[in-house]
């Protein structure tokens, strides 16, 4: 009997006619070989945080629940291979045990490494990347059911497939290039982070906020439209804190002061489920963007809009399909205002008119988030787009790894 899949955020929905759970590459390999054979696809799937259908799918949902861990680990040369379903979480930890650490984490931690890549998972930090910017290489299953190397695990390169394009291009893939099944991640000596929250106006943002991105290790903001307030929120080693605070500001309060490992202190706790629009924009100290936001949110969404918008910040990288690939910000970070609405309460109209204020911005839509933008759209923002397109059908051939929703985006609709 068909069962049914849903997102964390409860928005969409796919009903497979299988989801397979292999245990091991080589069934992960027959699960693929399989669906070739009588035509038909294969999406894989982390945690379900994707807002977007990426991973909808009639005929098979594949699962890396049960590929988990990490297998080899050098401290010295700074690398780990992991396994494709191992939470971000657990990989914290088993890091830790050998006296490491991830340069950075997004907001939460409940994803799996997988997902997180594939989509451009993202913290905040000027001079710190997004999750698939830390991939080195690694293993991946294509479209022939075929494993094969990519980055610094291929050794010898094919002659068809240029070793460093490959790398870029599975970097951020969607899922659709191929599964992945090891991931080699650039990693860091195991370090505490000293967090701080104050709530204050967000005319203190406003006028502080060059100096704060620039100061602090890691630094964004939530607004809050019914009260006007933000609340700030940098993380930086013990002992390395500016001396920039909103203490003593009107409205200002701590609400928290920890300190520990990274991967315990970076993210939030999220209760609540929500769904979430995000677009990345070229870094702007004057928070241009955001105040154009600011005031449509203020003049036309404030009785509607729940929860808040969060601004943060991402350095470049070189990854074909990211958000925040060098070539198109001339080299330069980026910045990114996301519009967060709880889960049950009404998003549609708030994201569509909102939406187009980033469009105006030169904004590039997170892959795993709301967003309208198709093919043709979207090719304009990526100057790699036709390259990782040619990588894409020489790696899947047949397809295997498309779905509808895929097809809207690579604007390949049948």
């Amino acid at each position: 009997m068909a069962q049914e899949f849903r997102n964390w955020s409860g928005s969409i929905s796919c009903t497979p006619a299988t989801i397979a759970a292999p245990k091991s590459v080589k069934q992960l390999r027959t699960v693929v070989t399989r669906a070739a054979s009588r035509g038909a696809t294969v999406r894989p799937v982390g945690s379900g945080h994707s807002s977007t259908p990426i991973f909808s799918t009639a005929d098979v949902l594949l699962s890396l629940d049960k590929l988990t861990g990490m297998t080899e680990v050098d401290a010295e040369a700074g690398w780990a291979k992991v396994l494709p379903g191992t939470g971000l979480r657990d990989l914290g930890e088993q890091l830790a045990q050998h006296g490491l650490a991830m340069e950075n984490l997004g907001d939460v931690d409940y994803q799996s490494i997988a997902g997180a890549v594939s989509t451009g998972t993202h913290g905040s930090g000027i001079t710190l990347g997004n999750l698939s910017s830390t991939v080195l290489g690694g293993l991946l299953v294509n479209g022939r059911g075929v494993e094969m190397p990519f980055g610094l695990d291929a050794g010898v390169p094919r002659e068809d497939l240029d070793a460093d394009q490959l790398l870029r291009a599975v970097q951020v893939s969607l899922g659709s290039l191929g599964v992945l099944t090891s991931l080699t991640l650039r990693v860091e000596e195991a370090h505490h982070l000293h967090r701080l929250n104050w709530i204050t106006h967000i005319d203190w943002v406003l006028e502080n906020y060059a100096e704060l991105v620039s100061t602090n290790r890691s630094m964004d903001f939530y607004w809050y439209p019914r009260s006007d307030l933000a609340q700030v929120r940098t993380l930086n080693k013990p002992g390395d804190e500016p001396e920039l605070t909103p203490r003593g500001e009107p409205y200002s309060e701590l609400k928290k002061d920890v300190t520990g490992p990274n991967y315990e202190i970076i993210p939030n706790d999220r209760m609540l489920r929500f769904e979430e629009m995000e677009y990345m924009l070229p870094f702007d100290p004057e928070l241009t963007a955001f105040r154009y936001v600011r005031e449509r949110v203020k003049s036309a969404h404030r009785a509607e809009v729940g929860w808040r918008v969060l601004v943060r910040t991402i350095a470049p990288d070189h990854a074909m399909l990211s958000n925040t690939e060098a070539e198109y910000r001339r080299g330069a970070p980026s910045m990114t205002i996301a519009l967060l609405q709880n889960n049950t309460l009404p998003f549609q109209r708030y994201f569509d008119d909102v939406e187009p204020l980033f469009w105006r911005f030169e904004g590039r839509p997170h892959w795993g988030k709301k967003h309208r933008l198709k093919g043709p759209e979207l090719a304009a923002l990526y100057p790699q787009w036709d390259s990782f397109q040619a990588i894409r059908k020489t790696l899947d051939p047949e397809a295997v790894y498309m779905n509808d929703y895929l097809r809207e985006l690579f604007g390949e609709e049948m």
